[in-house]
């Protein structure tokens, strides 16, 4: 079991979402959104590169770089 101190150590470790891509995911379709796993939500707020699987899903909103 997790003392008081170790849970606000975790607390601290976890670093806040960007505002833009909180609000990105937020933007998203219902259907799109919805089919995400937690996983996905995780990478999609905190990841500098994403998965493959997670490319693929958002690839409609998605515009390459030239």
């Amino acid at each position: 079991m997790k003392t008081e101190n170790q849970k606000e150590k975790g607390k601290k470790g976890k670093k806040k979402a960007d505002p833009q891509r909180r609000m990105a995911l937020e933007s998203l379709p219902p259907h799109l959104r919805d089919h995400m796993t937690p996983e996905e939500v995780e990478l999609f707020l905190y990841a500098e590169v994403w998965p493959e699987t997670l490319m693929e899903k958002m690839e409609e909103f998605i515009i390459p770089q030239e």
